[in-house]
């Protein structure tokens, strides 16, 4: 399996996807003019990961500032992939929800996502200056 490396640009994320270690990360801003294909990708390997994939624990550091409207919609369908997998292959998902302290709208959406997908291991953790490069 193929590990799922994007590099940052302004309007997409860095998506640092290490199926070998277990660790997935996104950091940055996700505002990409077609967040579909942007997105598809990620998920097809992601699915194929989480497929392969059973009785592991599993890394999510999400570390997103700005998504708009149609990333959020790629980001909840890559959520529910972590959750059903979680729920049916004994995989334990942790997601380190990384926010800033003032940042209301960004903790939020990670609460809603802790309603939403409840088989995963939501972890809020509050952003120092230093981590924000």
């Amino acid at each position: 399996m193929d590990n799922i490396y994007i590099t940052r640009t302004s309007e997409s994320p860095e998506v640092d996807f290490n199926f070998s270690n277990h660790v997935l990360n996104m950091t940055g801003e996700s505002y990409p003019e077609n967040a579909s294909d942007f997105f598809r990708p990620i998920l097809i390997g992601l699915e194929a990961y989480l497929a392969a994939t059973s009785a592991c624990e599993i890394v999510f550091n999400f570390q997103l500032t700005y998504f708009n409207s149609s990333s959020t919609k790629m980001l909840y369908n890559l959520f529910e992939l972590l959750n059903e997998s979680a729920s049916t292959n004994d995989n334990r998902i942790i997601l380190n929800w990384h926010h800033d302290e003032e940042d209301d709208t960004i903790l939020e959406f990670g609460l809603d996502i802790h309603e939403d997908f409840q088989w995963l291991d939501f972890r809020p953790i509050i952003l120092d200056n230093a981590e924000e490069a």
